[in-house]
């Protein structure tokens, strides 16, 4: 009887197949006959031929993988209606066929093999407003029932390239398995994750994030495949290693594409790929292997040949420190040096402007709101549209949606409303707390909020109220706090670590005797439950404590109280963090006078209440927070830097007072641009950040456009954008549309698979000045080079502009520049392609001619060297060569086995350092501006006989 696969997976090493696509493009593919008239479509080649995706399965099987992955990676209803809506109509059974057609490879080869069920991040993201959640979780889960019809033994999810996409892709799988009575004990789910050479997702997320956000579901393993070789995963996956305590897989490309002879080339050989693989086992314990794009049974086999011989590590991981998360970064509940603090103004019980803007649907001034917060000292935003005669649903799902791509804070969703907790929920990209469960019902809330927890893999509030109403006391307080508790982790198997308990506080500034002991029970209770549930966090809203009394007031009394919390053990505060004061900056007889308060500290002759009100019959605690007077200019630039719409028409209108339109434009606010892509290209600026940044551009001009003189037009320039024939994937020609329209261009994006005929017209029609041609598939190079020789034909030399995944600098720059009769440019993303057009349309294109001169002749000078080194050598062995035959002794090898060094002798290694490396590359040693002379001089009397004996030294 064949193991089961989870048992085969933490046994052993597990090894997975390689590329199908890779495979598919090694071989003739009729377009009509194969791919149906669907080009690049491989899915359908399970149906117009089964043979071959058969034959690719047993080639793999054949040098032992342990599992091939079905021939679904696209297979699901949303990718293929990108071809046309009857391919779309035939996911399911596409799925079934691929996961039959891989079971029955599987089944004429020895030994227990498996069929894993492929499930890929398809074209469009839900974080950046492409799909929704639900039509991209129909589409999932009318592909996992298809895999799960087929009969897959596990599923995987690959490729993912955004946190939402792959919440719905687990949930869909969730879905799919509760429908066939089957659980992920029986069917598991494997995820792999791609991190571009940024170190990020796509859409912008950390590795860290990423883990957070998905430790609360049921996956077997997390790992990483695509975008990189091996060598760029490994800083990745030892934190993993370290941190994740699930089984973790590595699937790497076989290294970038190259292009040679105008076809793509992996460049890392079977070995190394061996070699590399062998590496993750013995020093990261990695159980699950495989390969992407550009890898071949040749691949596997070299690894498979170690894996008898392979020891795997054994990993000891550290416990996940609980956190929240926005879409980029996670944020910790219990922080070490502060609380957890919790914006209160994002809510629109609690801000009256927050209020005023929710009615008037001011989206962008409600996000700036939110970045206030931030900027106060917030880590987290308590965000809250409750408000009556308003569609809470469609509020919280636009106001979240927002947030999420535009600010860098985890958000707090605080309604009493599930369907809108819900509709937040599915816009919101990392991982958030839900705000709240109780028992004013029974258990009525946390039936319809605990089932969402784990569906969207939240924290909770749970705030002490129960049937009887809100607790008052420290003892009802902890009694409803240990029966919420039970309820969370034992009926719901959520855990005691993402729970926060608000223990309730109330004012203490009516004069009713009744309330005077109120923030002391509220203390008491914080004490308590700290020590009856220490897993769990512990979080109050401050202010409630101050109502009633004068803004100067109440800030005091806030702060004193907050301090007294934390020194019982209070962990999280929704506060105005800017409100807050420190104790040093509170006068001592007022700091006195708010702790006799919130104690109740009475004698016969004083009052603590009347006592308190007194100090502040005048406001005599003044903001002393600097204001820091900007430019105008400085103004401008900031509003693009930080995406910041409200305010920008004031701030344009008194611009308008020193310039013109034009000049505004030009000036400064195209200035704030460039900036905004040198963050991006720096890595220190995320995607929807940058989209933000043209969004505010795109208004101001809007602004602006009515102030300009008859005749001046932003036209720096018109481009014609699009993605080649047989590619549906567009997200990086929509972002150079974005940032061209943005920056004075004229952009006309005619879509996805497009055929040469169709550009000529559009660039024709518009009279285009350049033409920008995208692609992500490797075939879709040769596709490019197929236009440029169509343009050729056809007389056309417009400058050309290429882009995209596959294509490298060097096959652009080397060869089909070479072919192509008019001008023809490389854009590595968005804002290379905007430097290109300006230098195009000032006339400046000579300034990249001469950078691209000197890049390939520095390249074809290092290749020369490296050959004549290599043919010295040769020389040398045979001008050495000797016809007697030596009688040499076996050397004996020093030690078998691995061996691990603790001390070093520094002059040994000395004389192996690549200087060259060390100085330019880890030191950051550049020629720039100097003569090579200078650059030499610098070199040799700095660098090698200063700083390199002084590190050496130290």
């Amino acid at each position: 009887m064949k193991k089961h696969i989870t048992k085969a997976m933490r046994e052993g090493i597990f090894v997975i197949d390689g590329a199908m696509g890779t495979a598919v493009q090694a071989m003739q593919i009729d377009i009509e006959r194969d791919y149906i008239g669907r080009e690049n479509c491989t899915d359908v080649l399970t149906r117009s031929r089964p043979d071959l995706v058969r034959a690719i399965h047993t080639s793999f099987l054949e040098v032992g993988v342990d599992a091939v992955e079905t021939n679904t990676f696209g297979a699901n209803r949303l990718v293929l209606s990108e071809f046309d809506e009857e391919l779309a109509t035939w996911a399911f059974d596409l799925n079934k066929e691929s996961a039959q057609l891989a079971v029955e490879a599987c089944s004429r080869v020895e030994g227990d093999r498996y069929v894993l069920g492929s499930m890929g991040p398809g074209t469009k993201l839900i974080s950046l407003g492409q799909t929704t959640w639900d039509n991209m979780l129909d589409s999932y889960t009318e592909q996992a029932r298809g895999l799960l019809e087929g009969g897959v033994d596990a599923f995987i999810i690959e490729t993912c390239q955004d946190i939402l996409q792959v919440k719905c892709a687990i949930n869909a799988c969730l879905d799919a398995l509760t429908f066939y009575d089957k659980t992920t004990e029986t069917i598991p789910i494997l995820v792999s994750i791609t991190i571009e050479t940024t170190g990020t997702m796509l859409v912008g997320s950390d590795l860290q994030t990423i883990v957070h956000a998905l430790a609360p579901y049921p996956i077997f393993s997390l790992g990483l495949n695509c975008a990189t070789g091996p060598e760029l995963m490994e800083a990745h996956i030892a934190w993993l290693s370290e941190n994740w305590s699930g089984e973790i897989s590595v699937v790497p490309n076989a290294g970038l594409p190259e292009f040679v002879s105008g076809c793509a080339h992996f460049p890392l050989s079977a070995h190394a790929y061996g070699m590399a693989m062998k590496r993750f086992v013995e020093k990261y314990g990695v159980r699950i292997i495989g390969g992407c794009c550009g890898t071949t049974p040749k691949h596997l086999a070299s690894f498979i040949d170690l894996k008898s011989e392979l020891h795997v590590a054994n990993r000891t991981t550290k416990q996940l420190i609980p956190s929240s998360t926005s879409l980029f970064t996670p944020v910790e509940f219990k922080q070490d040096t502060s609380i957890l603090i919790v914006a209160e103004r994002t809510n629109a019980n609690g801000s009256r402007k927050f209020k005023r803007l929710l009615e008037e649907e001011q989206w962008d001034g409600l996000v700036d709101m939110a970045r206030e917060e931030l900027s106060g000292g917030a880590h987290v935003l308590d965000v809250c549209v409750d408000y009556v005669g308003r569609d809470g649903v469609a509020d919280l799902e636009k106001i979240v949606g927002r947030l999420a791509q535009q600010v860098d804070a985890p958000l707090m969703l605080d309604s009493t409303d599930a369907i809108a907790i819900e509709a937040g929920l599915k816009r919101a990209g990392g991982r958030c707390i839900v705000n709240s469960i109780n028992l004013e019902d029974g258990e009525k809330r946390l039936d319809d909020i605990c089932p969402l927890l784990k569906k969207f893999g939240a924290a909770a509030v749970a705030l002490t109220i129960d049937e009887e109403g809100m607790a008052k006391t420290a003892s009802r307080k902890v009694e409803i706090a240990k029966r919420l508790h039970s309820l969370y982790t034992e009926k719901w198997g959520l855990k005691s670590s993402d729970l926060l308990i608000d223990v309730l506080t109330f004012t203490i500034a009516t004069g009713m005797e009744s309330d005077r002991k109120l923030a002391l029970e509220t203390l008491d209770a914080i004490e308590m439950i700290s020590i009856e549930l220490p897993e769990c966090g512990l979080l109050l809203g401050v202010s409630n404590v101050s109502f009633g009394l004068k803004p100067s007031a109440r800030r005091v009394l806030n702060s004193v109280f907050l301090h007294e919390a934390i020194q019982r053990g209070l962990t999280s505060a929704i506060v105005h963090a800017s409100k807050i004061l420190p104790k040093h900056r509170i006068d001592e007889h007022h700091w006195a006078a708010a702790i006799d308060l919130i104690y109740d500290n009475r004698t016969e002759n004083k009052d603590p209440l009347l006592y308190f009100l007194s100090l502040f019959e005048t406001d005599v605690i003044e903001e002393d927070e600097d204001q820091i007077d900007r430019s105008l200019e400085e103004q401008l630039r900031s509003y693009i830097l930080d995406g910041k719409k409200e305010g920008l028409q004031a701030v344009l209108e008194e611009a308008l007072k020193e310039w013109s339109a034009l000049t505004i434009i030009n000036d400064h606010l195209l200035d704030g641009m460039k900036t905004v892509g040198e963050l991006f290209g720096s890595g220190q600026m995320q995607l929807p950040f940058v989209l933000q940044s043209a969004e505010v551009m795109k208004k101001a001009v809007g602004i602006l456009e009515p102030h300009m003189e008859k005749g001046e037009v932003i036209d720096k320039g018109r481009i014609v954008l699009a993605t080649v024939s047989g590619d549906v994937h567009d997200i990086g020609k929509n972002l150079v549309d974005i940032i061209l329209s943005n920056n004075g261009y004229t952009v006309f994006n005619i879509g996805i698979r497009q055929k040469i005929e169709a550009i000529i017209e559009a660039a024709t029609i518009h009279k285009a000045d350049a033409i920008g041609l995208s692609g992500l598939l490797v075939k879709s190079v040769g596709v490019m080079e197929q236009n440029l020789h169509e343009l050729n034909t056809k007389s056309i030399s417009i400058p050309v502009l290429l882009g995209g995944a596959a294509l490298t600098r060097h096959w652009a720059e080397s060869h089909l520049r070479t072919i192509y009769n008019g001008p023809l440019y490389y854009g590595r993303d968005a804002f290379e392609a905007l430097s290109v057009c300006d230098k195009l349309v000032t006339n400046q294109l000579c300034d990249v001619d001469e950078q691209i001169e000197a890049r390939l002749k520095k390249r074809a000078e290092v290749e020369a060297k490296v050959q004549s080194g290599r043919t010295d050598r040769v020389d040398k062995v045979r001008l050495d060569e000797s016809h007697s035959l030596d009688v040499v002794a076996v050397p004996s090898a020093p030690f078998f086995g691995s061996k691990m060094e603790t001390e070093i002798d520094l002059d040994l290694i000395y004389p192996y350092i690549n200087k060259t490396a060390l100085f330019r590359g880890q030191w950051g040693f550049k020629k720039g501006a100097l003569s090579r002379e200078n650059f030499d001089n610098l070199v040799e009397e700095t660098v090698a006989r200063t700083i390199l004996p002084l590190s050496i030294t130290s």
